[in-house]
């Protein structure tokens, strides 16, 4: 079973960039669908964007236009590039790869942002 492992998180000022990064065990190729999902303090889980390996990637409406992820199938990698960070940004971010109904997700690493 291919495993993801997140690096990147940290501690950063509103207004700057940080860039995550998710490495699979194996081959990408594997998940029809690899996405970052975000988890904020006392809040639910929620999906921050996703990407296939065709056609246009989702990204949700709060990070359009400051987020993109990027999807290196060379390196078996997904990055997601943070520009212009807020605040309500802070959390755990979590990478995800999905194939039907099975999801693998990695470990998490955090994000805070200071206003």
């Amino acid at each position: 079973q291919v495993q993801l492992v997140e690096s990147g998180g940290g501690l950063v000022q509103a207004g700057e960039s940080l860039r995550l990064s998710c490495v699979a065990s194996g081959s990408i190729f594997s998940f029809d669908k690899m996405a970052w999902y975000r988890q904020p303090p006392g809040k639910e889980r929620e999906l921050v964007c996703w990407r296939r390996n065709w056609g246009s990637p989702y990204y949700m409406h709060s990070v359009k236009d400051r987020f993109t992820i990027i999807r290196d199938n060379a390196k078996n990698t997904i990055y997601l590039q943070m520009d212009n960070l807020k605040p309500e940004d802070t959390a755990v971010y979590y990478c995800n790869g999905q194939t039907g109904d099975w999801n693998t997700w990695g470990q998490g690493t955090q994000v805070t942002v200071s206003s």
